[in-house]
């Protein structure tokens, strides 16, 4: 197509995209307060209270509670709209990935596109997966990072800033688990071996264990393994596949082309000089007589 009709398609793809996500974020603004509990309840379950300060000062108790508070006049209505867009954004997903997929499809090849449904595939479980660790984790984290609270002080926690570090905390995990696609995509197209990978395992365990440190908040080792374990496991995993797929593909190369495949041509240089001996040998003889215009038998027609 012309670059009007791309341009074109481009503008009906993202406003049907845009509207899918507004249409979907309308129906959640309905239900934030229930997207927000399933967010916040691990949390408070496993760092709240029954008990308010001052019940807990009556009886002498040191236990560190945490409430969930909201400051501001606006801010309720500020993190309605936010929780509504996010939840458009993720619920829509489905919707607005296909109409980035319909854009790019018509100009991939056949192959291209196999690759791109494995990539999607298995990409979108192994995200999921990484933000199922992260909801898993965060009661466990919350507990540890207010264990530094003094005795018998009542934590309160922002609602707004509660919700970005869950947002924050999913999207890190989820993207820590896509390591292991992206070293098998680098293996499937030529830019690493099994090998090599296989050589990296000291300096990448070290490095997914400083990742683990850092990506987490709270200090806690448990935390930290519960981040690396699954990234050692899925790299060790990584490295088996792409030394079974070397291996194929040696098995391949040694066998020659298929029987509807063409031979590799011998590009291989050779000397002129020998091409022209060879060529001059091959020439028919001198023809004798006065036309000197003749070369090795020929005229100038020939």
């Amino acid at each position: 197509m012309p670059l009007a009709e791309h341009l074109r398609e481009l503008r009906n793809r993202l406003a049907k995209a845009v509207l899918a996500i507004i249409v979907v974020a309308i129906v959640a603004a309905f239900f934030y307060k229930d997207i927000i509990e399933f967010f916040t309840n691990p949390i408070l379950s496993s760092v709240g209270c029954d008990s308010s300060f001052a019940e807990l000062a009556k009886k002498g108790g040191d236990e560190t509670c945490a409430r969930i508070v909201l400051n501001g006049l606006i801010t309720p209505f500020t993190l309605a709209l936010k929780i509504s867009l996010m939840a458009g954004v993720v619920l829509a997903s489905p919707i607005w990935l296909y109409q980035l997929w319909a854009f790019v499809a018509p100009g991939l090849h056949k192959g291209e596109k196999k690759y791109a449904y494995a990539f999607v595939g298995a990409g979108f479980p192994l995200f999921m997966c990484g933000g199922f660790f992260a909801y898993k984790t965060l009661p466990t984290m919350a507990r540890v990072l207010l264990d530094f609270s003094p005795g018998g002080v009542d934590n309160q926690l922002p609602l707004d800033e509660l919700i970005d570090l869950v947002t924050r905390m999913v999207i890190v995990f989820g993207l820590s688990f896509e390591l292991p696609l992206l070293l098998v995509m680098l293996n499937l197209t030529g830019a690493i071996t099994g090998k090599r990978m296989l050589g990296w395992w000291r300096g990448m365990i070290m490095g997914i264990t400083v990742f683990a440190a850092v990506a987490t908040p709270s200090t806690d080792p448990l935390t930290m393994i519960m981040l690396a374990g699954p990234i050692w496991v899925l790299y060790f995993a990584a490295t088996a596949f792409s030394l079974l797929n070397d291996r194929r593909r040696g098995r391949i190369a040694a066998a020659g082309p298929d029987d509807d495949e063409a031979s590799d041509l011998d590009l291989t240089p050779e000397d002129v000089g020998e091409i022209e001996s060879v060529s001059a040998s091959r020439a028919l003889p001198q023809q004798s007589g006065s036309d000197r215009d003749r070369v090795n038998g020929f005229d100038d027609v020939t």
